[in-house]
Formats: structure tokens, C-alpha cells, sequence
């Protein structure tokens, strides 16, 4: 760079090369050929390069020069002086650091004032050493004082063309000047204006009652009135009073006092995210390292009946790859709505992710509850706790840190916009084209999509978000999922989604006569135990039900396919275990001209088997009694005839229990007798436990 005909000017080189131009060689010939940069210089010759006015670029281009170069006058200016006048390092080093006094606190110098002095002490230097000069010459010459100041006012008008000095033009002030620098140094060269003290019109405590009035909720001022409110003040403690309006909020809105009202006027919070310190993060680098589960609206509209409606989604997302892995769309984000959502993206990715962040609604501690087992231990993992190495809330009120705030913009801003129902970004979108076209959505009431037809268009805009370019790597962002491998997250497998998404009842239940009942989200359920019989058909277990039925048991199902439970009891030392699988209970038709001959069949099979349990089960209740002389019969009374049994059954009863009294439960006890006995028994009347035998050897 440099001045040609009194112009500034910089070479081809000085815009093209470097690893960061300020704009490409196509660029620089395209601005020439449409005269948006002149060219002073044709150059050509030896040394001889092309020259463009600077002040000819455009805007952007000179700013960009100037963040590389500097400010190519500042620089020129420089660059002439260390030719003639030496620059100054050690002033250039005392006004970098020199602070002053301004509106109560120290602050430093700007660049220009930097850039201005510096010029200016390097010209006082060389003036001094001039008149110096000058001075011992005229002195040999017996020439007058004044001839000596005149000839030093000369070079200062010269080296304020070359150098642009700010130095005094007269002499008198001059003179004032240079015996000032021999004597002062540097402190001299800085205009007094510079903090000076009856430019500060606020005292230490006036500052602490503006920010106090502004602070006020009781009332609240406007500018103008807390202007107005501190003048009457500053009247009766006389203080100085403000001028303006525009002084005061220079002041007061000035970063280091903003913060003492700033939350008092817009909340701690606003406080916060404007002065408090931003974490730089680093994205993943793997798939399924971290998921984000967040709840938001589906912003797309529907129509159900005349009524045009909105509907929330709860979306899993992959950190890494930005891929939407699984969702699902409610009234609310509510328990339901996470479990389905991470279920789903469970099966989609076929691993569990290593950490999961959610943010702090309700529904994700019911939804790591639910997954706990009932044994009072308070370690016991949850649902959450099984599906990944780690799970954490956001941090509350910081919706600017979460990743997922941001795929959410993008996905709304450059997919769900393109359709006419698009219900607009958060009411605090500035842009209009992330707000809605209400009259276009009123103008099409009736062309809304149905709650089903909504549901299909927002599967197919998320594959089309999935399958779109990542917006930092070549590929898209399925592709991207897909082919990242993380060896920290295994692949889950049948009873590892059983563990994780089976949910337990949170109390246990009885299982009745009637089998057993629950009701889940307002739905009512009723299942038994069954088996199959020796022709492979299904009936209920029977001898299951002798055991165990008015036991409880905690019931574990699957939201998604309630056909089939588990049952588990809990020992004393609260512990579970798993008993049998429950299915829904077998019903009939009541009216017999629905019944099939099947069913028929099966319905006398039920009920034969079900007089039969009647029977084993007074004949075996009866046998103990008679053991110990306590039945009915045994002391003169007569046991009531079983109800509803035919007679041939009745009979089978009598017969089973007659068989009882030919028995002889009394002991002997005389020694012939009972050695008469045990010579009448054979072999094959000896029964054993071989396990209890083999348990003595």
C-alpha cells in the first residue's frame, strides 16, 4: 500500500494472496471489468506492480483489508516515520497501558487515541532534537532565539503533511507544547480532557440511587422518569444534576452497571444468559454415545371435525448423526409418550445408548419409577437406569444449551415449513417466514389433514429429515448413523427388551375366583392361568388355581401387547419370583344360539371338570377329618349332599369316603398284635421317598 497522486492506493498482492484474501483474483478482475474498484496504476516495468484506490472498494472488501493489514493510513503513516522521524516503541508502550479516570471507573485508551499520541510524542522527539540542532548552529552564527522556534514551527507544518500530527499550528502554543514534553514526558502529550474531574456529575452515592430507582417495582420508572426523579433528588441532597436523557443511559446501560438492575428489571434469568459465561461443547463423536429425549409441538395443523387443532410429539434423537430415531404423538408429554418414544427408537437402533439427556418434566421420573421393582430397595435400577450407562437432566431454564432446541428449528424451518398448515416456529421467531399464514389455514379449513392423515405425513417428513445431507459431513444423516460403530453399546436382545420396557404394577393383585383384574390408563384388563389339555386345546389350569388362588402377585406386562403377563410373588425378604404367564380369561357366550358345537363342548367339559374339583376337593378335606375323628359322621351327624350333582356323582362321592371307614387309623399297641401286622405286610406295600433316602446316605 501506498499514496499515488495524493490517493490512497494497495497492490494486486495485498488482496490476493495469503491463505485468508480479501477477495480471489476472479473477484478482482469481475469488480474492475464493472467499476467497482478503480485502478490509479496500470503498473508495468521492472518493480513496477498495479495500484487500486482503496476508497474506490467496496464496503466489505475494505473492512476486510482492515481486520488483515490495519487501517492502511494508520499503517502508511507508521511506515513513513520510521523513514525520517524515529518511532517511538517506548511511547507506544506508555500509552497502551496509560489508564484514566471516566464516569467513576479506569478505563484505557482507544486505538485512535493510541495511534494519535504515539504520532505525536515520535514528532515532539524530533522536534526537540531539531531545535537542539538548530539551536547550537544559530548560536555559532550569533543569530536571534525567535529564528531558532521559527525554523522548528516550519518542520512541525512539514512533518504534519507527512505524518498527520494533531500538533499546535501557532508558535506560542507550540513552544507550549515542546517545553511541556521536555519537561512532563509522555503525561504531557495526553489531552486534559481526558478525565476530567468536572466532567464526573455523579457522586459515588448518586450512582447507587440511580440504580436503585431503576430497580424500583413499587413504582417502576420509564428513563425519562427516573431522569426526572433523580433531579429531584439530586436538588435536596445538592448534587449535580443531569443534563440529559441520553448521558443518564449512556451510563446506566453501560455492561458494568447494566448488571446490578438487570435482573430486577428483566429477571435473573435474562440476567444470567446475557452476563453469564457460554460452556463450548463438543459433539459426539460416535453413534448412540448420547440420545436427547424432549417433548415439543407438532407444528403442523389438523383438523378434527370443524375444529382446526395442534398436538404435541415426543422426539429421541441421536447426538451424533442428528437422526430422528423414534417419536410419539399425545395430547401431552406424559409417561406414555417417552416410554413409546424410547421404545421405539430402542428397536430402531437395536442398542441401548450409553447416556440419555431429557429435561426435567415429571413423566421422566415416573417413567424411570414404573421400571422398579417393589422390593423397598432403593438402589433397584428403574427404566431408565437398565436403557443406558448414565441419564440426566438438562440444566432448568437453559434452553439455549440443548441440542436438540436446535434440530428442532431446523427440522421445522427447512422440512414442516414447506406445508401450507405449518403452525410457525416459538412465538418468539422474529422471522415471518417462521410464522403461520392463518389465512391461508382458515382460507383451506376443510383440505386439513386428519388426526391419521397427520400422523402419516409427519412419518414421511421425518424420513425425508433423515435421510437428508448432514450439515457437517458429506453424507446423510442416516447414512452417517448407520455406518458409526460404538463398541460401549450392545446390541439388546429379546429378554433385554423384556427387562426394560415389561412394566411391574406398582401394588400386587389378587388373583380370585374370577382370575385376575387391573385397570391401566382407564382401561380394564382380566386375565387366568391356562394349559392345554390332552387334545392340544386350551382350558384353564385347575390344579394352578387349587394352589394359588387369593394368593397376590405383581403383574408385569407389555404396554404394547397386553395378551400375554407375568406373575410374580414376593417372599418375606422382598424379593420376586417369577410363578407362571397369565393370558385373558376364556369367555363363553351366554345365549346358547351363539354358541358355537365347539364351544358347547368345551363349556360341559368346563363344568364336568369343575364337579370333579368339588368332589377331590370335599374327599380330601373329609379324609383329614376322619384322621383325626373330627368329620360330621364320626359324632352322629349326617354331611350335606353335594348341590348340583347328579346322582351317579353323589354316589362317587359316598363311595370315595366309605372306602375311608374300612381303614383302621388306631394305633396297636400291644406287641402281638402289632407284630401280627407287620408279618402281613408285603413289599409291594412299602413306599419310600427315594429322595429323602438318598438325602440320609
Amino acid at each position: 500500500m501506498e499514496y499515488y497522486n495524493k490517493m490512497l492506493c494497495v497492490t494486486e498482492a495485498e488482496l490476493i494472496n495469503g491463505s485468508d484474501p480479501v477477495m480471489k483474483k476472479g473477484t478482482l478482475k469481475s469488480n474492475l471489468f464493472r467499476k467497482n474498484i478503480f485502478c490509479v496504476c496500470r503498473g508495468g516495468g521492472e518493480g513496477r506492480c498495479a495500484l487500486y484506490s482503496f476508497d474506490s472498494m467496496p464496503k466489505k472488501y475494505r473492512e476486510r483489508f482492515m481486520e488483515k493489514y490495519g487501517n492502511p493510513e494508520d499503517v502508511l503513516r507508521e511506515r513513513e516515520m520510521r523513514k525520517t522521524v524515529k518511532y517511538d516503541e517506548s511511547a507506544r508502550t506508555f500509552f497502551e497501558e496509560y489508564e484514566y479516570f471516566k464516569n467513576g471507573e479506569y478505563t484505557t485508551l482507544d486505538k485512535e487515541l493510541i495511534a494519535e499520541y504515539t504520532t505525536n510524542a515520535s514528532v515532539l522527539g524530533e522536534l526537540v532534537r531539531m531545535k537542539m540542532e538548530r539551536k547550537a548552529m544559530m548560536a555559532s552564527l550569533n543569530a536571534r532565539a525567535t529564528d531558532v522556534w521559527e525554523m522548528v514551527l516550519q518542520n512541525s507544518e512539514e512533518l504534519r503533511e507527512r505524518y498527520h500530527h494533531t500538533l499546535p499550528a501557532s508558535l506560542s502554543r507550540l513552544k507550549a507544547r515542546i517545553c511541556a514534553f521536555q519537561k512532563d514526558g509522555y503525561e504531557s502529550v495526553v489531552s486534559k480532557k481526558l478525565g476530567n474531574v468536572n466532567t464526573i456529575k455523579i457522586t459515588a452515592e448518586g450512582r447507587d440511587v440511580l440504580v436503585a430507582l431503576k430497580r424500583s417495582h413499587t413504582p417502576r420508572y420509564t428513563d425519562e422518569q427516573l431522569f426526572a426523579k433523580y433531579n429531584e433528588i439530586a436538588v435536596f441532597r445538592r448534587w449535580k444534576q443531569l443534563k440529559s436523557v441520553r448521558s443518564m443511559q449512556a451510563w446506566l446501560y453501560s455492561p458494568k452497571i447494566e448488571q446490578l438492575w438487570c435482573d430486577a428489571v428483566h429477571g435473573e434469568q435474562v440476567a444470567r444468559q446475557r452476563f453469564g459465561r457460554k460452556q463450548s461443547t463438543i459433539l459426539p463423536t460416535r453413534r448412540d454415545s448420547l440420545w436427547y429425549g424432549d417433548g415439543t409441538k407438532l407444528n403442523l395443523y389438523y383438523r378434527d371435525g370443524k375444529t382446526v387443532k395442534t398436538i404435541n410429539v415426543y422426539e429421541v434423537v441421536d447426538g451424533f448423526s442428528e437422526v430422528l430415531l423414534g417419536y410419539h404423538i399425545s395430547e401431552s408429554e406424559n409417561f406414555e409418550a417417552q416410554y413409546g418414544a424410547f421404545r421405539m427408537a430402542v428397536q430402531r437402533s437395536g442398542h441401548k445408548p450409553y447416556e440419555i439427556v431429557h429435561d426435567n418434566q415429571g413423566g421422566h421420573n415416573k417413567l424411570n419409577r414404573q421400571g422398579k421393582k417393589n422390593t423397598g430397595d432403593e438402589k433397584e435400577k428403574g427404566f431408565l437406569d437398565r436403557l443406558c450407562h448414565i441419564h440426566r437432566p438438562t440444566m432448568p431454564y437453559n434452553g439455549e444449551s440443548k441440542t436438540i432446541e436446535s434440530i428442532f428449528g431446523r427440522f421445522q424451518q427447512q422440512v414442516l415449513a414447506r406445508y401450507f398448515n405449518f403452525t410457525g416456529q416459538n412465538v418468539t421467531a422474529k422471522k415471518l417466514t417462521s410464522r403461520p399464514n392463518m389465512e391461508m389455514v382458515a382460507a383451506n379449513r376443510d383440505k386439513l389433514p386428519t388426526y391419521q392423515e397427520l400422523c402419516e405425513l409427519y412419518a414421511q417428513c421425518r424420513k425425508e429429515w433423515n435421510e437428508a445431507k448432514h450439515p457437517k459431513h458429506d453424507s446423510s444423516r442416516m447414512a452417517l448413523y448407520e455406518g458409526s460403530v460404538n463398541e460401549d453399546t450392545p446390541a439388546v436382545g429379546k429378554y433385554e427388551m423384556q427387562d426394560m420396557f415389561w412394566i411391574m404394577s406398582d401394588k400386587p393383585v389378587t388373583f380370585t375366583d374370577s382370575g385376575i383384574k387391573m385397570t391401566i390408563d382407564k382401561k380394564h384388563y382380566h386375565w387366568e392361568v391356562v394349559t392345554v389339555d390332552e387334545n392340544g386345546v386350551q382350558i384353564p389350569d385347575r390344579e394352578w388355581r387349587r394352589l394359588h388362588t387369593w394368593e397376590k402377585f405383581y403383574v408385569q406386562y407389555d404396554p404394547m401387547d397386553m395378551t400375554t403377563v407375568n406373575l410374580y410373588s414376593i417372599d418375606r425378604a422382598k424379593k420376586l419370583h417369577f410363578c407362571t404367564v397369565a393370558k385373558p380369561y376364556m369367555q363363553i357366550h351366554r345365549a346358547m344360539q351363539d354358541q358355537s358345537a365347539e364351544e358347547k363342548a368345551r363349556i360341559h367339559a368346563d363344568i364336568e371338570r369343575g364337579k370333579q374339583e368339588r368332589i377331590e376337593r370335599v374327599v380330601a378335606g373329609r379324609t383329614i377329618a376322619k384322621r383325626h375323628g373330627t368329620d360330621p359322621e364320626q359324632n352322629g351327624l349326617n354331611y350335606p349332599k353335594l348341590k348340583g350333582l347328579t346322582a351317579e356323582q353323589q354316589q362317587q362321592a359316598v363311595d370315595r369316603i366309605s372306602r375311608l371307614e374300612g381303614d383302621n387309623y388306631a394305633e396297636v399297641v400291644e406287641l402281638g398284635q402289632h407284630t401280627k401286622k407287620l408279618s402281613n405286610i408285603g413289599w409291594e406295600e412299602v413306599l419310600y421317598d427315594e429322595r429323602k433316602t438318598a438325602d440320609k446316605l
